[in-house]
């Protein structure tokens, strides 16, 4: 069986971490099949928005803990070896993520501690329903974080929250994670998949090439100048406005109609 589940339907390309046993619990084998399908969806003009959800009742409970057992048997210098290219496997996946020129939505139910904090933090967009909770948990198996969560929680919720969260792991529910600006928005449990199918649609009928290279600009701004962002802003208007969508948008606006992108 696959431990990841792939559809593609109206232009939203849905993945389901498939390991409902293990509380989706982060595999070897679903690394390398979500490394592949993030790379297919970059790939695939069809695909105009993306979700990441979880099977069953949780996102995702983190890594294989139970399969790091083997792991502890050997020798220091061995399990630092081993886990060294652990963590480097994870990194195409968050590349992948951040290059996405498509929008990418994290649907979160019951858990997401770990990796599962790591890999929501990644997303674009997060949705949580009113039962989800988070911990970001690496401290309490006596580790630091991996998975970009060290880049992206500091620059979603402050350093100093960031410290709380990272060296305690205490856990908090989805209304506490939006408060403090780590998610978007809290939906009622029974309401998470029609909610998020609604938002997902709303970005597959956007100008897919225009959320592109606004995400780009976003992220860029993480790490750039002020000079070079404002370049980058010039650049990317400039792309953008010799596109279709712009032609439609502008030419919706003076119609006084709602614009139909078709995401060039």
């Amino acid at each position: 069986m696959p431990h990841l589940d792939f559809s593609n339907e109206n232009g939203i390309a849905t993945l389901t971490m498939n390991r409902p046993d293990a509380r989706n619990a982060l595999s070897m084998e679903m690394r390398m099949e979500l490394n592949d399908a993030l790379h297919d969806i970059e790939r695939d003009d069809s695909v105009r928005c993306a979700v990441l959800r979880g099977a069953g009742e949780h996102f995702m409970a983190g890594g294989d803990i139970k399969g790091m057992g083997e792991s502890i048997k050997k020798s220091s210098e061995e399990i630092r070896k081993e886990f060294i290219l652990r963590i480097h496997d994870l990194h195409p996946i968050m590349f992948a993520m951040r290059r996405m020129p498509k929008p990418i939505i994290a649907s979160c139910k019951g858990a997401a501690a770990g990796a599962g904090v790591s890999i929501a933090l990644a997303c674009d967009l997060v949705i949580a329903s009113e039962d989800a909770f988070f911990t970001l948990a690496y401290c309490k198996i006596g580790t630091s974080p991996d998975g970009s969560s060290s880049f992206h929680l500091p620059r979603a919720v402050g350093i100093k929250k960031a410290m709380e969260i990272a060296l305690l792991g205490d856990r908090f529910d989805a209304q506490t994670a939006k408060d403090i600006g780590m998610i978007n928005y809290v939906v009622p449990t029974k309401s998470l998949e029609e909610e998020t199918k609604a938002l997902a649609t709303r970005l597959a009928n956007g100008p897919t090439h225009v959320y592109g290279n606004t995400k780009a600009l976003l992220y860029r701004s993480l790490e750039s100048e002020f000079e070079s962002q404002l370049q980058a802003e010039a650049d990317y208007f400039s792309d953008c406005a010799s596109r279709e969508d712009f032609k439609e948008g502008v030419t919706a606006f003076i119609e006084k109609r709602s614009p139909i992108f078709s995401g060039n």
